[in-house]
């Protein structure tokens, strides 16, 4: 076999490749396994989307190539929720990229931007996917620890001027996956400040502006003055509309941005099946229904894992958003070996800090994607296998 390339050889291992497999060994070995790993909720999809698939698989046009294009209504039901839900107008032909899932479209923008010498600057811990583009096409990852100190927030002045210099991407995620974190719009201002003046290419990831708490209502960065100049905005249906498996989303941004995804698109996919982008019309269309009921299910369910998690002896925030929480471990306890324990000794899958890069380390990772009877199992579980490493250190 001929050597890997080094792009390759530099990609760390995907945190959640392994679980499935585990998981179904354990299941099999009759543990009773409490799933808390990916941000995979198990609950249903809005009846409008399931019902409009239903009626668009047996369409004969909707099997036929997508292509770039797609399925023209679900770009104006994009433009329409950009337009009803933030204020934001964007044209569905010029300013709107469909995805198969917002992953695929924030990995491949970075391969018209990316080359030798060229950065990406990563936070740490941080979705995968930023880093993964990056690599692959060529360039360097600066990863960025996201730590209390800063509200986990990246702050730029806070990097070398060599780096900010070779800097073409930005990756922002807010509310942000694994921490939880929101970030102020003065601190966004900022952001698009440094971006304008150095001419950054900010990669705004919105995948959980729907999934918001206490009166805390997400922005998109399009609502900050400039932003349009430099920012690309991802959205997805996954997490909103228990819609994971679907793989759909879109990117907004201005039409020469949203060219350049279309045309590296062009080259590695042929466009998201069309009943699924038919579905998601639906699902856009039936924010109003769907939407509040599902968030106050999540919201059920961070209070429960809070108090649980607390109870166990953990330190954990409340989160004003997204569908996690980011617990603090005791100091000199490792994440990714707390994760084995918990998974190994009490089947309970939570995903490790450092899974997220060294930045995370210190801290793992729950989903609150099960009832909350669950999420107290869990906790329980957590608490004894947290208990006796302490035991077993001292």
């Amino acid at each position: 076999m001929p050597p890997f390339a080094q792009r390759f050889v530099t990609l760390p291992e995907y945190p959640l490749a392994t679980i499935p497999q585990r998981k179904r060994e354990l299941i099999a070995r009759g543990v009773d396994v409490i799933d808390l790993g990916a941000g995979d909720a198990d609950l249903a999809p809005p009846a409008a989307a399931l019902a409009r698939m239903q009626a668009a698989v047996a369409e004969p046009s909707m099997s036929r190539y997508g292509f770039g294009m797609g399925y023209l209504p679900y770009r104006e039901a994009v433009s329409a929720f950009m337009q009803r839900r933030f204020g934001v107008t964007c044209d569905p032909i010029t300013e709107v990229v469909p995805l198969i899932g917002s992953k695929e479209g924030i990995s491949h923008l970075a391969f018209a931007y990316m080359e030798a010498g060229a950065v990406g600057i990563i936070p740490e811990p941080g979705y995968n996917a930023y880093q993964g583009g990056t690599l692959l096409g060529g360039g360097e990852a600066y990863r960025y620890p996201l730590r209390p100190r800063t509200k986990f927030l990246v702050e730029l002045d806070e990097i070398p001027a060599e780096v900010l210099d070779r800097t073409r991407i930005l990756y922002l995620n807010y509310p942000n996956n694994p921490t939880a974190a929101v970030a102020p719009i003065e601190y966004l201002e900022r952001v698009v400040k440094t971006c304008r003046e150095r001419d950054i290419l900010l990669v705004y990831d919105n995948a959980y502006s729907e999934m918001a708490f206490d009166g805390y209502v997400p922005p998109s960065i399009f609502q900050v003055d400039g932003a349009r100049d430099v920012a690309v905005e991802f959205h997805s249906l996954s997490k909103t509309y228990n819609m994971t498996g679907w793989r759909c989303g879109w990117a907004v941004a201005r039409p020469e941005v949203a060219r350049t995804l279309a045309k590296v698109k062009s080259f590695v996919d042929t466009g998201q099946f069309m009943a699924i982008q038919a579905a998601g019309v639906a699902a856009l269309e039936s924010w109003e229904t769907f939407v509040p009921q599902n968030v106050a299910t999540c919201k059920q369910r961070r209070d429960a894992a809070v108090t649980a998690f607390r109870a166990a002896g953990f330190e954990c925030e409340v989160p004003l958003a997204t569908m996690y929480l980011w617990i603090k471990l005791p100091d000199g306890v490792p994440s990714a070996t707390f994760a084995e324990r918990l998974l190994e000794d009490e089947g309970v899958i939570v995903m490790s800090g450092s899974s997220f890069g060294a930045g995370g380390e210190g801290f793992f990772r729950i989903s609150f994607i099960t009832s909350p009877e669950r999420i107290a199992q869990a906790a329980e579980r957590a608490g004894r296998v947290l208990a006796g490493m302490m035991v077993g250190a001292a």
